[in-house]
């Protein structure tokens, strides 16, 4: 199945995502020291993404921040579980329980070309099918100790090949990597 999934997301210079308790304290307080203006490349990142694909704990994360950052974009969250999705969302975000390898061959039928993949579990799940094309990582310059990973535990090595990397003067890093490791 063609590979067209990518993923965006900050770290911990530790490889942490969120502290045990989904908390990302840490994060706000690093983007908001962010230069005005400065984006990271999130805003070219999204506008070249047909669809966003996200765990019910993203989801829920995300609606705490209490103004939804992805306009009119398409999201869908995967869940095993009902999620309740607030009536001002229900014309972009809908929910699967699908596989991520049948979401995403049911998204490709449907003409997206590029899905962009947020969550641990999710993201985890995504690369363990072997769907993950791309990923962009910034790693932020605080050590948290403990928390959710990025990865977690994989079956193999999961081979990447380098794209690029820029060093902000405000001590963020972002790296960005293709998956060449097959599944």
């Amino acid at each position: 199945m063609k590979r067209i999934s990518s993923v965006y997301i900050g770290t911990s210079l530790d490889g942490f995502i969120a502290r045990k308790d989904g908390s990302i304290d840490w994060l706000n307080e690093a983007n908001s020291s962010l230069p005005e203006g400065e984006d990271l490349g999130f805003f070219s990142f999204m506008n070249s993404v047909d669809v966003m694909v996200m765990g019910r704990k993203t989801f829920e994360k995300v609606l705490s921040f209490g103004q939804w950052p992805y306009g009119d974009k398409p999201i869908i969250v995967l869940s095993r579980n009902k999620v309740e999705i607030p009536d001002d969302l229900s014309q972009a975000v809908t929910c699967s329980s699908e596989s991520p390898r049948e979401l995403t061959g049911r998204l490709i039928k449907a003409g997206a070309n590029r899905l962009y993949i947020d969550g641990g579990a999710t993201i985890q799940g995504f690369i363990q099918e072997g769907l993950i094309k791309d990923l962009t990582i910034t790693v932020i310059p605080i050590i948290i100790g403990d928390g959710i990973s990025l990865f977690g535990e994989t079956e193999k090595d999961i081979k990447l090949k380098h794209i690029k990397t820029k060093a902000y003067d405000f001590g963020f890093v972002q790296s960005t990597y293709e998956i060449e490791t097959k599944v």
